[in-house]
């Protein structure tokens, strides 16, 4: 019997995905496990493999679509085997692809698990064999026989949200059912109707010589949305300096016995380390804003922010609490590397309770980090700097480095953050406290 091949879910938050291009094609050989389609997520482009073994049967939806999680993108079977009927629409409302409701929950969710599910809306019903053996009648609006709209439970929710009748909305989906493009498409020119008049006497700018457009990808969408949500969020900063001349000497003898191959641990992984230990004794930092509640979390997953060329990415280092400083360095340096590769998978940056942003080598002094919610804090590194300072009332030079701590004033109090900040800069300034 021939599998379908749906869209799943592929990290908190993800309602949609698009499909950047086929490995296989219609009439080619698969085994189970071999890689199928590549799919861009809000976060990361992600290489799927095959459900099953067998024969593309049938590509139901192209290279550039985006569509609902849940989709039923292709089918897998036996060589001449025929799609089942009803196939072409796929059966998006079923287990795994989620309902309109846990689509608004999930879309909720960040780097890591916010709020518990909300609970999940009652199984559209089923059409009969007889129903779903007619052949639907392609009209406007993507209506069946039977007057429903075919419609991705993606459009649907967008449709319930921005007013729009989809028995109005020319589906271009498999079989002409309203997929979300459809619904973006209906909005903008309601809008530009709405908004001809002024359109004549303001005349926007246009793509041309000197002009370059560039369409945002998923990833640099998601960047702007929870940017935009951490901005809503009052929050405050707290800025320390701090005499890294412990630090830097713990990290020169480290090198000393590092083995060839092995990675070498930087200023960063000690940084890591520090923050990892010092939120384990301040779990008031390791905490999530819940809405209704605040998650303090026991266990320290630290993020560490990477810019890459698609947009900048946190994976986070697991236990680092509970981890040496090499071993930080090793899944810091495997973690990098795949950020850079684009072969991040959804496990390697979610479920984060802190961040860290280091822009210290690029010459920054000083800087302040946008939350990365729900996250209470995050932690922006700056350059370690030569600087005169006093010590036992002697001027000497010290290697200084400014850290700044943006929190979420929902989860945390100013005192709660400078205790923690205390705690961070006595392992930093003396790293035997850590142990």
């Amino acid at each position: 019997m021939a599998t379908q091949v749906k869209l799943p879910r592929l990290g908190q938050g993800m309602d949609e995905g698009k499909v950047l291009q086929w490995l296989k094609g219609e009439g080619d050989t698969i085994e189970k496990g071999d890689e199928l389609y590549e799919v861009e997520t809000e976060k990361v482009n992600v290489e799927v493999e095959a459900p099953a073994g067998g024969t593309v049967l049938k590509v139901l939806v192209q290279a550039g679509e985006t569509v609902a999680i849940g989709t039923t993108l292709a089918w897998i079977g036996e060589a001449g085997e025929d799609v089942p009927a009803g196939g072409e629409d796929g059966d998006s409302s079923a287990a795994g692809s989620g309902s309109s409701a846990e689509l608004r929950s999930s879309a909720t969710g960040s780097t890591s698990e916010s709020k518990p599910a909300a609970p999940a809306a009652a199984p559209a019903a089923k059409a009969t064999p007889a129903a779903a053996a007619a052949p639907a009648t392609r009209s406007s609006g993507g209506a069946s026989a039977s007057g429903r709209v075919k419609a991705s439970p993606l459009a649907r929710r967008m449709a319930e949200e921005q007013g729009v009748d989809l028995s109005s909305v020319q589906g271009s989906g498999p079989d002409g059912r309203v997929v979300a493009r459809d619904l973006e498409g209906a909005v903008q020119a309601a809008a530009s109707a709405t908004a001809a008049p002024a359109a004549a006497a303001a005349q926007p700018v246009a793509a041309g010589p000197g002009v370059e457009r560039i369409e945002l990808t998923s990833m640099r969408k998601t960047i702007a949305r929870r940017l935009g949500e951490a901005w809503t969020a009052p929050s405050f900063i707290l800025n320390r300096t701090v005499d890294m001349t412990a630090a830097n000497a713990l990290r020169k003898n480290m090198l000393k016995s590092v083995a060839e191959g092995e990675v070498r641990p930087t200023v960063s992984d000690i940084l890591t380390k520090a923050a990892a230990v010092a939120l384990r004794r301040h779990r008031e930092m390791n905490a999530h804003w819940n809405e209704d509640s605040i998650l303090q979390f026991e266990a320290a997953h630290v993020g560490l922010a990477v810019a890459t060329d698609a947009g900048l990415v946190v994976p986070v280092i697991r236990d680092a609490h509970a981890k040496t400083v090499r071993e930080i360095a090793a899944d810091r340096k495997v973690l990098v590397d795949k950020a850079r590769n684009g072969k991040l998978q959804p496990m390697d940056f979610e479920g984060g309770t802190f961040s860290i942003s280091n822009l210290g080598m690029m010459g920054i002094d000083s800087f302040t980090a946008v939350l990365n919610p729900p996250q209470a804090g995050i932690l922006a590194v700056g350059a370690t700097v030569d600087t005169p300072v006093v010590v036992d009332r002697r001027v000497e030079i010290r290697p200084i480095m400014t850290i700044s701590l943006t929190c979420d004033h929902r989860t945390v109090d100013g005192a709660v953050g400078a205790r923690f900040l205390q705690t961070l800069v006595q392992h930093l300034e003396d790293p035997t406290s850590m142990l």
